[in-house]
Parts: structure tokens; sequence; C-alpha cells
């Protein structure tokens, strides 16, 4: 007889929800899950397994007795409209976590090899003068005018602005995928990147399943980020924000 597992019907639809699918698209893989969900039936370890799989939910999860909460590591800035506040899929959240541990390691070998603390990493401020911030960025990152008139493409501009900030010392991570896992293709509906700040470790991530042009425009906002020293997860709509969202 194969193990039946007890699962609650709100981690059920907790996790479908999470996982942004629908519930008619995963009964068609799941053909008892009205039951489970229903508390008329449970599933099987086997399916269980499966069924975490397909919703990008860590099996443990499913055997609590309600849903846990899990907010953004990182101040969060896509709420798009009032105070309805943007989903947060696993697929935002493991890919923090991705980066995190990368900036972890890159931290480490920092201090192993005595590198000295980034001096532009939280050197401006709101107030102050946009234009003199601007010169101090393109200045710090060899990033002028009359070099960007020189790319060809939206391709080359973004790899060179990529370039010129790891050179700085800005880890720059561009994918359009979580990790290694082609399946899990990110949304730039949901979020464009986001920054992790260190001052010996800056992180920034932009979702490389967007544009080129606003992959370059998410870059270059993010490293902002770093320079402020004020970590976020970047609001995707900069034409939609609370009154609160100065920092972006």
């Amino acid at each position: 007889m194969p193990v039946r597992v007890h699962v609650e019907p709100a981690l059920l639809e907790w996790a479908t929800e999470r996982s942004g699918r629908s519930s008619d698209e995963l009964s068609k893989r799941f053909p008892r899950l009205d039951l489970w969900a229903s508390g008329d039936g449970q599933p099987t370890l086997k399916q269980l397994e499966g069924f975490a799989r397909a919703t990008n939910t860590p099996v443990g999860f499913l055997l609590l007795h309600e849903p846990p909460e899990l907010p953004l590591p990182v101040p969060d800035f896509r709420t798009l409209s009032g105070s309805v506040a943007a989903r947060v899929s696993p697929d935002l959240l493991d890919t923090i976590y991705f980066c995190e541990e990368r900036q972890e390691w890159y931290r480490g070998y920092a201090l192993v090899t005595e590198a000295d603390p980034l001096e532009f990493v939280g050197s401006v401020t709101l107030g102050d003068d946009v234009v003199l911030v601007a010169d101090a960025m393109r200045a710090r990152l060899s990033f002028d005018l009359a070099m960007r008139r020189e790319f060809s493409s939206w391709s080359e501009a973004l790899r060179q602005l990529s370039e010129r900030a790891e050179d700085a010392g800005v880890l720059v991570m561009i994918s359009g995928i979580v990790g290694s896992n082609t399946r899990r293709v990110l949304d730039p509906d949901e979020f464009r990147g986001f920054a992790l700040v260190d001052d010996r470790a800056p992180v920034v991530f932009v979702n490389g399943a967007d544009t080129k042009a606003a992959q370059i425009f998410t870059l270059a906002h993010e490293l902002a980020h770093i320079w402020l020293g004020q970590p976020a997860v970047s609001n995707p709509r900069l034409d939609r924000r609370r009154d609160d969202q100065s920092v972006e």
C-alpha cells in the first residue's frame, strides 16, 4: 500500500497561488487535486513530491499546519497601484537566495584578499543633486557619453556597462532563468532587477528575460541603488509607485 500523507488544504491552495499556475492546469497533472484540496482524499508521498516540483515548493512546507510567511529579504518597491502588493513568486525568491549565496562567497573572497571597502557604496543621498551624482557614477564607471555613441547595438552597450561595473567592484548577474533551470523563466512583469548592498561585495541582478534596452535601464537603476546604499527589488513600472517610494 502506498503511503498517504495528510496535507492541509490551505497549504495546497497557498502553493498553487504562489506558483502562478492555475488550479485547472495543475488538475490536469494531478487529477485528484480537488479531492486533496477538499480534504476528502490524501496524496501519496510520491504524488506530493510531484506537486511540490510542479509548484516549485519545498516538500517540507507542504507538511506544515499553515502556510509560512516568506517575506522578501530586501525592501520591495514593486507595489504597482494603491496599497496592493505585487506577487512574490518562488522564482523571484529563489533568484534572490541564489544571489545572496554568490554574494556571501564574493564577500569572503574580498576579505581573504584584504580588498578595501568600495568607497562609492552608500556615497550619495536622496538629497544630492541628480546631475552631480550621475556625473560621479559615469566617472567611476568610465562610461561617458562619447563612449556610448560608439556602441553598435543595445547588446554591446549592455556588455560594456556590465564590464565597467564589474571592474569597479560590483558583481553583475544577468539571467532570464532561475539558476540553471531553463524551465523556470523569469517574468519581467514581476521584477526587472534588484540590488544587494555590501561595501565589499555589492551585487546587481538584471532580469535577462527583458528587452536589451530595458536591461540597460535596469542595470543603471540598480547601480544607483548601490551608490545610495539602499538594497531593493525595484518596481518594474516606475510610472506607478506609492508616495513613500522616494528611493525609487
